[in-house]
């Protein structure tokens, strides 16, 4: 028999309710200076934080699944067994496509293709898109693409934002869209899960994985950039409707 559809979606409620109490109350109240020491890697509660909220938000929704499944699960052992056992394929792909990002962001071959990303005309947002894209696909990996883009270039983008007088806020969201669009394709780790998970094929399924999670995304990265570009800059909206600044025509009184 099949749970109930409230019990079925209790554990991605409890996800996101440890998340956010982790993050914004737990955390914060915690004496973390220890993290600062070099035998506990020298860093911040900052770096680790997230890391850390999210592995209890998923081990607080696991205690949930066996709590209100107990008399569904008689074989408990042979349950978790199984799942560690699928988890696998996922974590390997994911860590290996990341870890060849790396790689290519490592090679001199790389400084090439920064030089070309940063020469592309229509604003520091145009090239950021671009540049997000192009490394998630790739490392076939959003987070691998952004993780990449923000260290490899994060520092020559805020200086660029801070000539053009762009919110970073802005930056960081053009980012995170665009690391979600390219990185869809047929060698994304999630992919290749989600289609071995689902007993389907590329030839299959994968069209409509496209249309899903790359149309769409670029769709909407485009009218995001479309609108950043005209509140950090009202020129180009200015030019089009083809009415003159009143700063223009109060100066030329």
């Amino acid at each position: 028999m099949s749970p109930p559809i409230v019990l079925a979606a209790l554990p991605l409620l409890v996800v996101v309710i440890v998340n956010v109490l982790m993050t914004l109350v737990v955390l914060p109240r915690l004496d973390v200076s220890f993290l600062a020491e070099e035998r506990f890697g020298a860093t911040s509660l900052s770096a680790v934080g997230g890391v850390w909220s999210v592995v209890t938000a998923l081990l607080a929704a696991i205690v949930t699944v066996i709590a209100v499944n107990w008399r569904r699960l008689p074989a408990l052992r042979e349950t978790m067994d199984a799942g560690a056992n699928a988890s696998v394929l996922p974590v390997l792909s994911v860590a290996s496509l990341v870890g060849f990002g790396a790689v290519v962001a490592a090679v001199p071959a790389f400084d090439i293709v920064r030089n070309w990303v940063l020469s592309i005309e229509g604003g520091p947002l145009v090239s950021l898109a671009v540049a997000t894209n192009l490394l998630a696909a790739l490392t076939g990996s959003a987070s691998g693409g952004l993780t990449i883009a923000l260290e490899a270039l994060g520092g020559t983008y805020m200086r660029l934002a801070a000539e053009h007088g762009i919110d970073p806020a802005l930056l960081h969201r053009i980012a995170v869209i665009s690391a979600g669009t390219l990185d869809s394709l047929p060698q994304n780790g999630a992919v290749v899960t989600l289609l071995a998970v689902c007993g389907a094929t590329h030839r299959e399924s994968y069209f409509d994985i496209v249309m899903a999670a790359i149309v769409g995304p670029i769709i909407a990265l485009a009218a995001v950039i479309a609108l950043g570009s005209a509140v950090a800059d009202p020129a180009p909206i200015m030019a089009f409707v083809r009415i003159q600044p009143i700063s223009d025509r109060v100066g030329g009184v």
